[in-house]
């Protein structure tokens, strides 16, 4: 305990002493609302209207499809079909066989995977984002076996996990969660609930708005986790006005939702986190926010209005978001579905609220849109920007000439240990329309491989150079980095940048000969002696051979490696993996060029899109 307060300022000592006073008498005495009530909740779009308009859509069906999974309790989770037989249990790591105790939350080690199995695939399941579907179901069809199904595991889970006790309670952020879900299982089907019912769940959402006000995330995570937390915090106190301390959590928890648009979103509109997952994460909170706080300041809105310009950037034509940094696989709302089109939603709401005509469909539309909005109008189809845009506080490049794009990552990682930063720097991703080329290799697992969790975050797993075999910089536990890389943006034009660690340094250049033909030089300078340097090419499709420097990638494009290096290809093994979603990995292609010798080396590869090239010799004094 000593020594995990030593550096900490007098301020968080005496909030965290305050905290956990706070929690242990929660503990003894559970808090109770007494005798309240609530209705409607008016401030959300009716469920009849909106059921009415989604009715005989595909996103009507799929959303019948996925309910009678959860009936027969195959929940999708993540990237993974958990089948939990007909007995529920909660606290269950299913895909690792592993449950935890129930005991006060301090004393579960969450993070432990010997002792609770992977924190991650309890808590999906725990979010009960499920029940917000069957409800969505029950609107839709009026079929009343979804209701009776909602009731049951909502009466099985305050069973199965008393106030503050075990794994589902470790989490303030995984509280929040559960109690957006609850919010809405009450808007979308209250009505139709028992009284006895009624009652617990207003109950159990005042325990979990007390033990929110609590456990803030201030300074364990003063990222996505607060703003889960603030968000869940203020709808409580907007829309159950009744509960006893609501007009607190309102003010609180809008206070905090104020502040970190100031502290998280830089001024390009990017979440200062450097994951494009959570990028889309935290503009679905704060969307959210402002439409419950509609008298949000001006400020606030520009805020979020350059959040949903980086996303539309990001997503380009193919509307689907890169993945640069951690991708845990959840979702804000309505996490089902393909994971790197989730932006879609996201730019539709921020498009009926911000009224700016950011490109999206109906059927992105109906995800999110109408649950939150109601009647919208339709969206837009806005031609892609051309050419480079440059988003200095993210360092994120996106170069775009038809329809291929490139993102190229030249930013730092996150703030403090960086916890879902990856060892990134200057790799690119690039997309030729719908078809991806080369490809980020994703998360996979936060703390239930520590093999793999250090793969798939490490240098080696993206599209920039590895030397020496090392990382740009070093693990410390599954969400810290140490001994962080330099970068820099030299030009736009042509795209150039540079990072520099561990006593190295790699400047790589993007040039566009023409249209369809991209160079992409790297150079590196260090200390004496021989060193090793390598190109690494991620593709999610196996790559053919062509000719000993030359592979191809995708349906047409051809990658050319320097005739004078080495190279390696590997699908699966020590090379090429690739993770879809969290708790999946699958066989990728992956090419290693490499050179040793002494620095400066040079290296160079040309990527034609137009398959022209027979052979290629490049004059090297030109690049």
């Amino acid at each position: 305990m000593i020594s995990k307060l030593r550096g900490r300022s007098w301020q968080e000592i005496r909030f965290r002493a305050t905290q956990e006073i706070a929690n242990l008498s929660m503990f003894l005495w559970a808090p109770s609302p007494g005798q309240v009530t609530a209705g409607p909740l008016a401030v959300l779009p009716n469920p009849k209207t909106v059921a009415a308009q989604l009715q005989a859509t595909p996103y009507a069906a799929e959303v019948e499809r996925l309910a009678r999974e959860i009936m027969a309790h195959r929940f999708p989770l993540l990237g993974l079909t958990v089948d939990t037989g007909p007995e529920i249990n909660w606290r269950m790591d299913y895909p690792n066989g592993k449950a935890s105790e129930l005991r006060y939350m301090r004393r579960v080690p969450y993070l432990d995977f010997d002792s609770v199995g992977d924190h991650k695939n309890v808590w999906e399941l725990n979010r009960h984002q499920h029940l917000v579907l069957l409800a969505q179901a029950y609107a839709l069809t009026r079929n009343r076996d979804y209701l009776i199904e909602i009731q049951q595991q909502l009466e099985s889970w305050m069973i199965a996990n008393p106030f503050m006790r075990g794994i589902n309670w470790t989490s303030a952020l995984e509280v929040a969660f559960r109690t957006l879900s609850w919010i809405w299982i009450w808007h979308l089907a209250s009505n139709e609930m028992t009284p006895e019912l009624r009652k617990k769940l207003l109950t159990a959402l005042h325990q979990h708005g007390c033990f929110l006000e609590h456990n803030l995330s201030i300074y364990f995570s003063p990222n996505t986790h607060l703003l889960g937390e603030a968000v869940a915090l203020h709808a409580l106190g907007v829309l159950f006005p009744a509960l006893p301390r609501a007009a607190k959590w309102k003010a609180l928890g809008g206070e905090h939702m104020l502040a970190e648009m100031r502290n998280q979103v830089r001024d390009d509109g990017s979440h200062f986190e450097q994951s494009t997952y959570y990028h889309v994460y935290a503009l679905d909170m704060f969307a959210f926010h402002l439409l419950l706080n509609p008298e949000a300041p001006k400020e606030y809105r520009e805020s979020l209005l350059r959040m949903a310009e980086y996303l539309n950037a990001l997503l380009g034509s193919a509307r689907e978001i890169p993945c640069f940094g951690d991708d845990d696989g959840g979702r804000f709302f309505h996490p089902y579905g393909a994971k790197n089109q989730f932006g879609r939603g996201s730019l539709a709401v921020a498009s009926q609220m911000l009224h700016k005509d950011f490109c999206y469909e109906d059927s992105d539309a109906q995800q999110m849109a109408y649950w939150w909005l109601g009647p919208f109008r339709n969206g837009t189809q806005t031609p892609p920007f051309l050419g480079t845009r440059i988003f200095l506080d993210a360092g994120m490049a996106v170069d775009t000439y038809g329809a291929i794009q490139v993102h190229l990552k030249y930013g730092s990682m996150g703030p403090g240990g960086a916890g879902h930063s990856h060892a990134d720097l200057l790799s690119f991703t690039l997309r030729d329309g719908e078809e991806q080329l080369l490809i980020d290799a994703g998360t996979f697992t936060y703390v239930g491989d520590t093999q793999w969790r250090d793969w798939f975050r490490g240098t080696a797993a993206h599209n920039t150079v590895v030397i020496d075999g090392l990382n740009q910089a070093s693990s410390s536990g599954p969400f810290r980095w140490i001994d962080q890389p330099e970068s820099a943006l030299e030009s736009s034009d042509p795209l150039t940048v540079r990072c520099r660690y561990h006593g190295f340094s790699h400047r790589r250049r993007l040039i566009w000969q023409d249209a369809s033909t991209l160079i992409v030089v790297d150079e590196v300078d260090g200390p004496p002696g021989e060193h090793e340097v390598a190109q690494m090419w991620h593709s999610p499709t196996p790559m053919q051979m062509v000719s000993p420097a030359c592979f191809r990638i995708g349906l047409r494009a051809k990658l050319w490696a320097n005739p004078e290096t080495s190279r390696e290809y590997g699908e699966g093994g020590q090379l090429g993996w690739m993770s879809p979603a969290m708790g999946v990995k699958e066989v990728a292609a992956a090419l290693r060029v490499f050179k040793v010798g002494l620095l400066p080396i040079r290296m160079a590869a040309v990527i034609d899109f137009e398959s022209r090239y027979t052979e290629w010799q490049p004059e090297w004094s030109s690049l």
